[in-house]
């Protein structure tokens, strides 16, 4: 009683002496800046490093000094130790499959994160799991976002946001403001803060003189613009590719041509000036051979395929699958021949998923009426290993990680003692199938559900974390 007494007789602060305590507690917050706050927020999470190892392992790295040879693989902290034909002793985690191969970490350039705007369809969050399930590392995200990514504040929403996430977000900044194609984006400003590269995305830069300006403009700090090659002033109603199939079906079509003199005229600028150019999503024959004979003239043009370009061709359309109306749509099979060829043959410099999330809604309709787009990160080493046969390991990690590295200037990671461990695991001779249940996207639009491939990732290992679909 006494003590109930004594409590009672406490002085009790006045409401305004408390609002006044949260005001200065919430200033004291504010001030601890954005960084730290992430910083705070990444230690909640990522409460220790691990002790992995992974036991007799196929190491396929062409940097290595370990390179074809199977060793067991230990890391601590994130960084690997040690390298050895059998290492004893425990971990946290253990690795252990036959067969199985590790590599530098993947990384895709070309993906739709959809936020901020359309959160609905996917999160840097789940685009982060699907990268990571699919085996990347490093991801781009493209500024078709609401708002797009045009200014750095949009560039450190992405940056900031996927710190802590278990794949590496990259955000791609526009070339024009609002992605309009009327002038210039900031892009040395988002440069600065963390952008990787620029695009307009699924609206491609349709005026010459802008997109000259714009390849001007990052030369200046060595920048890379990325061109996805559609002229929307021809067949700007096709559904598909135009040719017999499209008649067949009764649908417009969207002719080779649209593609090719875009491509045609970008070569001409930057020969003009000399930039970097990076052009994915190519599904012709004709492109191929455009842009290598640009290689060949010593210009700084690169390309990247998407897997279901090399899996699918416009005769899969017969059966009006939605989740296979794609842009650049499906070509027809030899067109989809020449592009396995030239990704055997080294042509091709990448494999970009362009991974584009798409809801219920926008799916499930006639043809005319879907959305474009389809889900490609869980699914690029099966789509690659089903349609092109005998790679081998080098050719793999070339097209999935190395050549993206040194084309957009990220660090290179490689499999040797005290280095950081950046890694993908995985097997070539494994099969898997994606179905509803494994999937990480908050999205299902992927014709490749259900479907039995070879080709299983197994795990990544990033930021001292192992990550396991």
């Amino acid at each position: 009683m006494q003590t109930r007494y004594r409590a009672a007789l406490r002085p009790v602060k006045p409401k305004s002496e408390i609002r006044d305590q949260k005001i200065t507690d919430l200033i004291g917050a504010a001030n601890i800046g954005v960084k730290e706050n992430f910083r705070l927020y990444c230690t909640k999470f990522y409460t220790r490093y691990m002790k992995i190892l992974i036991r007799q392992a196929m190491i396929a790295d062409p940097h290595a000094t370990f390179n074809g040879q199977v060793k067991d693989i230990l890391i601590e902290d994130g960084i690997i130790t040690q390298i050895a034909d059998k290492i004893t002793g425990k971990a946290d985690d253990e690795i252990v499959s036959d067969p199985i191969i590790v590599s530098p970490g993947w990384v895709d350039i070309f993906a739709h994160a959809c936020d901020p705007g359309f959160e609905y369809k996917e999160t840097l969050a789940t685009l982060s799991l699907a990268a990571a399930a699919g085996g990347f590392t490093q991801v781009f995200a493209l500024a078709d976002n609401k708002p797009v990514t045009d200014n750095k504040a949009q560039v450190e929403y992405i940056r900031l946001g996927s710190q802590c996430l278990p794949a590496s977000i990259h955000p791609i900044g526009t070339i024009t403001k609002g992605k309009e194609g009327q002038t210039l984006a900031e892009m040395y400003d988002m440069r600065n803060s963390g952008a990787v590269a620029f695009s307009d995305g699924l609206q491609p830069v349709q005026s010459p003189g802008l997109f000259l300006k714009a390849l001007q403009y990052v030369k200046a700090f060595d920048g890379v613009l990325i061109q996805m090659p559609i002229d929307k002033s021809i067949g700007a109603g096709g559904l598909m590719n135009e040719g017999i199939v499209s008649t067949k079906l009764g649908l417009p079509g969207l002719p080779a041509l649209a593609e090719e003199l875009i491509i045609k005229r970008d070569i001409d600028l930057v020969r003009y000036t000399g930039s970097k150019l990076h052009i994915t999503g190519i599904s012709t024959a004709k492109s191929v051979a455009l842009i290598n004979d640009a290689k060949k003239e010593g210009l700084q043009i690169t390309c990247s395929v998407t897997p279901y370009h090399l899996f699918f061709c416009d005769e899969d359309l017969q059966t009006y699958d939605t989740n296979l109306k794609v842009n650049p749509p499906l070509r027809t099979r030899d067109d989809m021949m020449a592009l396995r060829a030239a990704v055997k043959n080294g042509q091709i410099d990448c494999i970009a998923s362009h991974h584009m999330p798409q809801d219920w809604d926008h799916k499930t309709c006639e043809f005319e009426y879907a959305a474009y787009g389809m889900l490609g990160l869980q699914t690029v080493l099966p789509a690659l290993l089903e349609s092109v046969d005998g790679l081998s390991n080098d050719q793999i990690i070339a097209l999935l990680s190395i050549n993206a590295r040194n084309i957009f200037g990220l660090p290179q990671t490689h499999i040797q003692e005290g280095t950081q461990a950046e890694l993908t695991i995985f097997s070539t001779g494994k099969s898997g199938k994606l179905t509803k249940e494994t999937l990480k996207s908050k999205s299902n639009n992927s014709a490749f559900l259900d479907r039995e491939m070879k080709g299983v990732v197994m795990a990544t290992i990033h930021k001292g974390q192992l990550h396991q679909p």
